[in-house]
């Protein structure tokens, strides 16, 4: 798939966002008055933020509001009404706890559980798609929700529950890139399954269909070298789990805090390339990309 700008920005940081929001309902940690507002404004505006970028990777962006329509059947649908729902109760919340030094309890849990179904609901975006058999599977909301809750925890000064969410985290990114890498071959989807010749022989294509290029290349076929991609894996490793992990093992101070947010979100905005420039799309067996 083509590694979108937009669509990394948004799924890096709604999450991120949400996942501190799941934070500060749970009153983690418990501020009230101006520390309160900076803590909320970083999560309303990185969720905002996020999905607001989302909707220049859209042809029509105008019709954005029909999205909320067709709930029964679209994930995406589903996740564009999760998200107003928890931003609305996050925001009546957030207001208490700023400007009335007031805690109420259950809008709080209610925006933490629903800041978590609104990253479900965007994970379920990809993972429901079966002609991408590297997404296709329960680790895409897990890989998901556990970045969000890890960088959620990092932003609010969580420092011992973080320490053990991102080590979690990088174990599910593993989990996810190994099982990833087999999961086209394991698919079973090939020419021969595509064309319903399969039974015959073996199927290859003649000759291209077609000798430009056209819109399926480039949205849903994008090669990564194995050389490249396993640099980059590691890198997101060092980024997005070693470094923050080490830093914040340290004796705490700000700098480092900031630091390791800085390497966690760089780290993270890798790891989200990489989950949309290695999916492998079957239409790319038609062209013969696979």
């Amino acid at each position: 798939m083509h590694p979108t700008p937009s669509v990394i920005i948004f799924t890096a940081l709604s999450g991120l966002g949400f996942g501190l929001l799941v934070f500060l309902g749970l009153q983690m940690p418990d501020v009230t008055g101006g520390v309160a507002f900076i803590f909320f404004a970083i999560g309303f505006g990185l969720a905002v933020g996020g999905l607001i970028s989302s909707t220049f990777h859209l042809g029509r962006p105008e019709r954005s509001l029909k999205a909320f329509k067709q709930w029964r059947s679209s994930w995406l649908s589903r996740e564009a009404i999760a998200a107003i729902f928890t931003l609305c109760v996050m925001a009546i919340y957030a207001i208490g706890r700023i400007f009335f030094d007031y805690d109420i309890r259950i809008l709080g849990v209610l925006g933490a559980i629903m800041s978590l179904v609104t990253v479900f609901t965007t994970s379920m975006i990809y993972a429901q798609l079966k002609s991408i058999p590297r997404w296709n599977t329960k680790l895409t909301p897990v890989y998901f929700l556990s970045l969000s809750v890890g960088g959620g925890a990092l932003l609010a000064g969580q420092i011992k529950v973080c320490l053990f969410l991102l080590i979690i985290a990088g174990l599910f990114q593993l989990i996810v890139w190994i099982k990833g890498d087999r999961a086209l071959a394991l698919s079973g989807t090939t020419i021969g399954s595509g064309t319903g010749l399969g039974t015959l022989g073996d199927v290859r294509a003649f000759e291209p269909p077609h000798t430009g290029t056209n819109y399926l290349l480039k949205e849903f076929v994008y090669i990564v070298g194995r050389n490249h991609s396993a640099k980059l894996r590691i890198i997101t490793l060092i980024l997005m789990i070693g470094t923050p992990v080490l830093l914040l093992s340290l004796p705490f101070s700000h700098l480092l805090a900031a630091l390791a947010v800085i390497s966690h979100i760089v780290g993270l905005f890798i790891s989200r390339w990489l989950f949309f420039a290695e999916a492998e799309h079957v239409v790319g067996f038609y062209y013969g990309k696979r």
